[in-house]
């Protein structure tokens, strides 16, 4: 397709290609696009189809030009990349075009490529041993966890209200100023919260179920509900059921009661080895980060700009959602968009170092392997598995997840080969 091309090396990934297509490729491709306007396109006094071409081109030019870049140009750059065993990474852009009808075609396009760089030894590299031990304090912690969320909500008897208890409530408000009645709520209050308006839990202590309490509360301007933000409102108030939250006792029974165990010393027992299991994956990654930061160390990598950008847009994302309730200000804002990039930096050169290592050493996940992680997958989530294989090939994830595999085992072979250290 084309006559000529040259590729220039601009910076370490980026790249420039100037290439000249074939005069009589690109007259073909015009022409079949100024018959396609011709055969769609109303010209007074001629049927669809049967204006001269001198007229459509004439009319239509800048769109018949936009027409032809969008179509000859990325099959040109695609047979160029072809025939010259380029690799670009993301989409190029056309940075110049020239066509003259009769003559080549002139495209400049920009793109980059994934960098070339040679790994140090990457076999034993000495890590410290990390130890992992479970302290009695940490059962407890996991103990009294347990129990909060066996805890159960009884009817209270013979008293009012106490802090901590859960009482139903009806509430009718009006605007004092206006007389105007605002609404009847209904619901579920936690006595005593400290999220709550002061004069509520105030009138709230000590009331039984049938009693009434009335009060005022004057609301601030900037209060979040807008509905009685600025207004003074009159509440009243009426108990409907009192109920107080109870633990259950950390005995043999709660053990038996969770299903699986005969005892309280069983149930301590699995849950150290969880923890145990919890830690030993945390000690794993730390391991992993470890040995991947000093290959890293190692090496001075260029990073395709693009791909960067990318990678520190998806790390800005997970960074923003810690502050679901308000937005960062510009301190913060800037402090994380420091931290955003250079772990976006981290993320793709160690991502980059990974491939590397599996391409080498011919790290591959077998169908087998990725049937093993299907059922992983399942079993993790309590889901059929036909139901997970269908939903990652319909999500075209299939490959994704073969790569993150790829990549996990070749973790595992950085570490197998490392030195260590007690």
């Amino acid at each position: 397709m084309t006559t000529k091309s040259n590729v220039k090396v601009l910076s370490g990934c980026k790249r420039e290609i100037e290439l000249d297509v074939d005069p009589g490729e690109v007259m073909k491709e015009f022409n079949d696009i100024v018959a396609q306007f011709s055969s769609r396109s109303k010209i007074p006094g001629f049927r669809p189809g049967k204006a001269p071409k001198n007229i459509i081109k004439q009319k239509f030019y800048p769109e018949l030009k936009e027409s032809l870049i969008n179509s000859i140009v990325p099959k040109a750059l695609n047979s160029e990349f072809r025939a010259n065993n380029i690799n670009p990474v993301g989409m190029p852009v056309v940075t110049d075009f020239r066509f003259k009808e009769g003559e080549p075609l002139h495209i400049k396009a920009q793109y980059e490529v994934w960098p070339e760089f040679e790994l140090p030894d990457y076999k034993k590299i000495k890590l410290k041993q990390k130890k992992v031990a479970v302290t009695p304090q940490e059962i407890d912690r996991s103990l009294e966890d347990l129990r909060e969320r066996s805890a159960e909500y009884v009817p209270v008897e013979g008293r009012g209200v106490a802090e901590g208890d859960y009482v139903a409530v009806e509430l009718n408000s009006r605007d004092v100023n206006t007389k105007r009645a605002l609404s009847l709520e209904k619901g579920i209050i936690l006595a005593g919260h400290a999220e709550n308006e002061e004069a509520l839990n105030k009138n709230l202590v000590g009331l039984k179920p049938g009693d009434e309490s009335t009060f005022v509360i004057e609301h601030d301007k900037g209060h979040q509900n807008k509905r009685v933000a600025g207004r003074t409102i009159e509440y009243k108030m009426k108990v409907v059921s009192i109920k107080e939250r109870k633990l259950p006792k950390l005995d043999d029974e709660f053990a038996k009661d969770l299903g699986e165990f005969k005892s309280l010393k069983e149930l301590r027992e699995k849950i150290e080895k969880e923890i145990i299991s919890t830690k030993e994956k945390a000690m794993q990654n730390e391991m992993a980060e470890e040995v991947i930061q000093k290959i890293s160390d190692k090496l001075n990598i260029d990073l395709p700009e693009s791909i960067l950008e990318q990678e520190h847009i998806a790390v800005m994302r997970r960074l923003l959602s810690a502050y679901p309730q308000h937005n960062p200000n510009k301190e913060e804002l800037d402090r994380l968009k420091t931290e955003g990039k250079q772990k976006a930096e981290k993320n793709l050169k160690s991502h980059l170092i990974l491939m590397k290592v599996a391409e080498k050493e011919k790290i591959e996940i077998s169908d087998q392997d990725l049937q093993e992680e299907f059922k992983r997958i399942a079993k993790a989530n309590s889901l059929p598995l036909a139901k997970v294989v269908d939903s990652i090939n319909k999500e075209g994830k299939r490959e994704e997840l073969r790569d993150s595999l790829v990549l996990k085992k070749t973790v595992d072979f950085l570490i197998e080969h490392a030195i260590i250290e007690g």
